[in-house]
């Protein structure tokens, strides 16, 4: 487990130090996860939560703008595509731009998770559609629900719908997972069918750098590999909720007031 780099290993005392200490509410904003808690139910928190995932790249205040133009633009999420046609989505959101994400996409993508919606009832059933008992991890329901996505969105660039297929980490797809099937003073939850047991990191570039630097991996490529390396890391310390530090460590490094160096100063131990 110890990096390449830094050969340290970090224990589950630290972690859980950095988890009192961080995962708390008041420490979300700005982040995009804080649109969820504007939707009590559901029904709407899904979708919500999509959106907020899909949109996450970029810097996080034009992210968190993003997704409240969108969402202000769909009251009651659910009711809203309900009621919507492939015509009105597009013209809703003709105008509307994320970095590479034009309104014409986003709208595709809003067409999609009705149409998945209208097959399953929902997405949560969307998704356990594809997670067996057997399964050790989510990976193979994100590859069906994902594909399944897209197939009915008419097809979506990687850039709003990462594919699992071609290796990705599928960081977002992994953090709206990691919303909706965890509870507690950060992740809102609601998905009660999917097990955080079989959740997966939300791996990018920031959270790789911190696991290579706490020694839960050598790899080099933020990748799914890397992703499901990191995770059966974290089973050691939290076999029933291996995402349970996800939080918190990216607080390291971008919150003023915490910084990795000093965590690791604090907790790392050299390894032989």
């Amino acid at each position: 487990m110890a990096a390449a780099t830094a050969e340290l290993r970090i224990t589950k005392e630290a972690l859980d130090d950095l988890y009192a200490r961080l995962n708390r509410r008041e420490f979300v904003r700005p982040d995009p996860l804080e649109v969820l808690y504007d939707y009590p139910d559901l029904a709407d928190r899904e979708i919500a939560g999509l959106v907020a995932a899909c949109l996450s790249y970029g810097r996080v205040r034009s992210i968190v703008n993003s997704v409240r133009t969108v969402l202000g633009r769909m009251p009651l999420p659910a009711r809203f595509l309900a009621e919507a046609s492939a015509k009105s989505l597009r013209e809703a959101f003709a105008d509307f731009k994320h970095r590479f994400a034009t309104g014409r996409e986003l709208a595709a993508l809003l067409l999609g998770v009705k149409r998945l919606v209208e097959r399953h009832g929902s997405l949560q059933a969307a998704f356990v559609a594809g997670l067996a008992a057997e399964h050790a991890d989510v990976v193979p329901a994100l590859i069906r629900f994902a594909g399944e996505l897209r197939e009915a969105a008419g097809g979506l660039d990687a850039h709003l719908l990462p594919c699992p297929t071609r290796g990705s980490a599928c960081k977002r797809l992994n953090l709206f997972l990691r919303w909706m099937a965890r509870r507690d003073a950060v992740d809102p939850g609601g998905w009660d069918g999917v097990s955080p047991a079989k959740l997966l990191v939300p791996l990018d570039v920031h959270m790789h750098r911190i696991c290579r630097a706490l020694g839960l991996t050598r790899r080099d490529s933020a990748d799914l590999r890397t992703a499901v390396e990191v995770t059966n890391a974290f089973r050691a310390f939290a076999p029933d909720d291996p995402v349970r530090y996800d939080f918190a460590l990216t607080r390291l490094g971008i919150r003023p007031d915490t910084d990795l160096d000093a965590f690791l100063a604090k907790w790392g131990q050299q390894t032989a």
